[in-house]
């Protein structure tokens, strides 16, 4: 098959819903193999039919320390190899206690953690060891916020949140630096409000789409979608970016650009 990504093995944590399945299917188009990773085993077994021999499924949890590590064995076992990780998994700890630093529970600090860094650091470590067993050479594509540098007080004071994904941040641009001798590239991507699963309560108030209008003036003005990212984060996974790590790019509609009044 031709294409960007032809003939590439990869593994996208997170890969059953909203970014992650929107890469999926971008990554298939380019010529990838791809093991994707997803709590539910229905979505899993969903996109195993959708997207055909070219994807494998792989039910776990990314909180799990040996979830992203089945992922790449069956990557290895299937396809030969693993050239490229990307981990989206993660999500809000707001109902768990997340929130304004006063009020950050102990529960949703620690959950947040765990669902945004740990679970990265899981997948990172799991890929730069199978990258230096095969040798060296690979990519990672981590997937911040830019809540990890450009807050939002008004309405997305969530501290522990904002926290995790600054902390990725230094783990990504550390690991490029470190491995960049073995030619194992690590970079972020940061987007803004996107209309996925975890943002159904910011989709649904008016205020914070008022908000958005201005924040994120690109195209009209308006929430990002998960196809906003699929181009960029196939570059990442590709070839072409060959020369390219410890990078943080926006895909943020002017976020941080702009006042948001």
């Amino acid at each position: 098959m031709n294409g960007r990504l032809a003939g590439r093995s990869l593994v996208v944590v997170g890969g059953t819903s909203g970014l992650g399945l929107s890469a999926v299917r971008a990554c298939v188009r380019e010529g990838a193999r791809v093991v994707a990773v997803g709590r539910d085993p229905d979505k899993v077994r969903v996109v195993v039919d959708e997207l055909g021999v070219s994807v494998r499924g792989v039910v776990g949890d990314a909180i799990e320390p040996g979830t992203a590590r089945a992922a790449i064995d069956r990557a290895v076992a299937e396809f030969g190899r693993l050239d490229g990780l990307y981990h989206v998994a993660g999500g809000s700890g707001r109902r768990r206690g997340d929130g304004p630093l006063h009020e950050i529970s102990d529960d949703g600090w620690q959950y947040t953690l765990q669902l945004n860094l740990a679970s990265q650091f899981y997948s990172n470590r799991a890929a730069v060891t199978q990258f230096l067993a095969q040798g060296g050479g690979g990519t990672v594509v981590n997937c911040g916020s830019v809540l990890g540098y450009s807050p939002s007080p008004q309405f997305f004071a969530t501290h522990a949140y904002a926290a995790s994904k600054a902390a990725l941040i230094g783990l990504t641009r550390s690991a490029a630096a470190y491995y960049a001798p073995q030619n194992i590239r690590f970079n972020l991507v940061a987007p803004e409000l996107v209309a996925t699963p975890m943002s159904q309560r910011a989709q649904a108030d008016e205020a914070i789409l008022g908000f958005i209008q201005h924040k994120q003036p690109l195209d009209g003005g308006r929430i990002g979608q998960p196809e906003d990212l699929d181009s960029l984060v196939v570059w990442l996974l590709s070839a072409e970016s060959r020369f390219v790590t410890g990078q943080v790019i926006a895909v943020d509609g002017g976020w941080t650009v702009s006042d948001g009044l």
